[in-house]
């Protein structure tokens, strides 16, 4: 989040497998290393330019457009996804439906699949999706499942994903 700095102008969504009470933690850490806003998503709130929203842990968190056509924010304590509850997958996928193309998406390290079929969606309707590397990444799961079904994905190491946001920011392509 720091490599991004103050040049990011858009919303960043995070889905992070984390239980309650920790989520609250990790958007304080974050606040720490950016100037942007970083907070938990609350149910029916618009989503804003240059805030980051980190799902809650116990809910999932997704993406709706509402009635005026402004993309909100939606919780859910539906089913756990792929043992997870927030879960990267719901996510992603409604990030697509509700943004298409003018969405990126990026999965790092961690156990599992999630973020798999959301990448998929994602890339589906013409975002871009970063994967970060074997090497940089503490366990391959998430990243490398990406891969292994033959998503569409840039791989690079972790020090190197907030420089290609940006480099997509500019030719805008994301």
């Amino acid at each position: 989040m720091s490599g991004l700095g103050a040049h990011w102008r858009g919303p960043i969504l995070i889905a992070q497998h984390m239980p309650q009470g920790f989520t609250r933690a990790l958007a304080q850490m974050i606040g720490r290393v950016t100037p942007m806003t970083v907070k938990e998503g609350e149910h029916g709130e618009p989503v804003t330019d240059g805030v980051i929203y980190i799902a809650p842990g116990g809910f999932h968190m997704i993406v709706e457009r509402g009635r005026d056509g402004t993309p909100t924010i939606q919780l859910n304590q539906g089913p756990e996804v792929h043992w997870c509850r927030p879960a990267a997958d719901p996510l992603f996928i409604s990030a697509a439906e509700v943004w298409g193309g003018a969405v990126a998406g990026m999965v790092l390290t961690g156990m599992g699949h999630d973020g798999r079929d959301g990448a998929r969606a994602l890339t589906e309707r013409g975002g871009p999706v970063l994967v970060q590397d074997e090497a940089s990444s503490v366990v391959w799961g998430m990243p490398g499942s990406v891969i292994h079904a033959g998503v569409p994905a840039e791989i690079h190491p972790l020090s190197a994903l907030a420089p290609q946001f940006l480099q997509w920011t500019r030719v805008g392509t994301a």
